[in-house]
């Protein structure tokens, strides 16, 4: 396949990648449900949603460190099958796209660039959301956590994406709220874009994560302008 190169005639990067959680899709509140339900098995009450949403992009095991910060590390481990089958039957219950992505996503569509997602969530959870937001048929790539040997900051996932689409990485964006996403795509070659709008700790600091721009908002990326240029 010929890569494709540039910038669509409109500005936008000829192909889009986004993290998935904090990024495109504010799952925070449907986290927070799953969590509930094991807190109500063990008789404990249920979390406060800002003591969760810092550590969503961090994964499950992240969550449930927050969420029970008694547990050993084993007794953690052993509840991560139990989080994940609860969280499947969640999806897209609780949450939805951050505000702004939607006309996001429909501006690159109509610029005749691609969009789609490397995530570290497991590839059948987040192949179950896109029906669930009417992402199927627009989504161009999906690469999860375990689609490959190697995740996120390893920049082999980026670089699978942009490979089956045969888009050169410089002409590619990547768009995360994690520090992981930003060295990622700083290691495939990509333009990166920190999205300000998403899930960190408080003691993290996006402005030394080396990013190409840094966006506060989703609706901020409709301007071309806003990109950072292909390397």
């Amino acid at each position: 396949m010929r890569p494709e190169t540039g910038m669509s005639a409109t500005g936008f990067p000829a192909l889009v990648l986004f993290d998935l959680d904090g990024t495109l899709l504010d799952s925070a509140p449907d986290f927070v449900a799953t969590i509930d339900v094991l807190r109500a098995q063990r008789g404990e009450a249920p979390i406060a949603a800002d003591q969760l949403r810092p550590h969503v992009s961090r994964g499950a095991r992240a969550m449930l460190a927050a969420a029970f910060p008694r547990l050993d590390q084993a007794a953690r481990e052993a509840l991560v099958p139990p989080f994940l089958a609860i969280y499947r039957e969640q999806l897209a219950r609780h949450g939805a796209p951050f505000e702004g992505v939607e006309a996001l996503l429909a501006a690159i569509e109509g610029s005749g660039s691609r969009w789609g997602i490397v995530t570290n969530k497991p590839e059948a959870l987040a192949r179950a959301l896109l029906p669930l937001l009417g992402w199927q048929a627009r989504c161009a790539v999906l690469v999860g956590g375990d689609t490959l040997a190697l995740r996120k900051p390893d920049p082999l996932p980026l670089l699978h994406a942009a490979q089956a689409l045969g888009v050169a990485p410089g002409d590619c964006a990547y768009v995360g709220d994690d520090e992981r996403d930003i060295i990622a795509a700083r290691a495939a070659g990509m333009p990166s874009v920190v999205a300000l709008w998403g899930y960190r700790p408080e003691h993290d600091d996006p402005a030394t994560w080396q990013g190409d721009a840094l966006v506060a908002s989703a609706h901020a990326l409709i301007d071309p302008a806003a990109w950072p240029r292909p390397r």
